[in-house]
């Protein structure tokens, strides 16, 4: 085969939507052998590990974002039924949910105020631009929550979308260290925190290590944090000086 016939063969392949599924699929399944190589370790998650493969290769075959997510989006399209399916393991402990609500709805109020206050004050004490801090204020809710969260105060949403990751890939390298360390065993405060302070990432690592319990306060809290977020987001920047 020359190098004419592979270059028509390319030309083929790349503008065929379905070579974009089929190599992000092959990505994320060689991410998680490379996870479990290496022990698990969240340092090295699948998600951030399939990005950073994804963006090598689109940039070595020279292709374009818009061009890969032709192909991509049915696997964006399921993100929303893959989050609505947490209610399912949520719905099974409803009565726990329904007894401890108000405690978990005050925990998820003041662990918002306290990743954005916290968060801003630092990136402010280290001089970050005002578009960088209103993209690091929405880190700790999902990608799509995040991005719109940040358009909307005036972010980069792109920039949001990627801090979120970042803080996801760190809150479950984290959570079980500090578990530990204050001797947290009950499967509803480790599996609210994860949720809460590393939304999709946390209640992954709360189903794959923890259990179901863990898995749907988490999902819960994910819910949760992004719900309050969208409305006390825009009150706490306020407070700070932004917009």
């Amino acid at each position: 085969m020359n190098v004419a016939t592979l270059d028509q063969l390319w030309v083929y392949l790349s503008g065929n939507p379905l070579l974009s599924l089929l190599v992000t699929l092959l990505v994320f399944v060689l991410a998680v052998r490379i996870n479990r190589a290496v022990g698990g370790t969240p340092l090295l998650h699948p998600v951030t590990l399939s990005i950073a493969m994804l963006i090598a290769l689109l940039l070595v075959v020279d292709m374009d974002y818009p061009t890969y997510f032709e192909g991509a989006q049915f696997i964006h399209f399921l993100l929303g039924p893959a989050t609505v399916a947490l209610a399912i393991p949520l719905y099974d402990h409803r009565e726990r949910v329904r007894r401890l609500l108000w405690p978990l709805l005050l925990a998820c109020g003041a662990g918002i105020v306290t990743a954005v206050a916290s968060t801003l004050g630092v990136a402010m004490l280290l001089g970050a631009r005002t578009e960088t801090l209103l993209s690091l204020a929405p880190r700790s809710v999902t990608s799509p929550i995040a991005m719109g969260i940040a358009e909307q105060i005036g972010g980069i949403p792109s920039l949001a979308a990627g801090l979120v990751l970042l803080t996801g890939s760190v809150g479950c390298a984290l959570g079980p260290w500090i578990f530990r360390l204050l001797r947290i065993k009950d499967p509803v405060v480790q599996g609210f925190t994860l949720g809460l302070a590393a939304h999709g990432f946390g209640t992954a690592h709360a189903f794959a290590r923890l259990g179901a319990v863990a898995g749907a306060f988490s999902g819960l809290a994910m819910g949760l944090t992004g719900l309050l977020t969208a409305f006390l987001l825009p009150l706490i920047t306020r407070l700070f000086g932004f917009g």
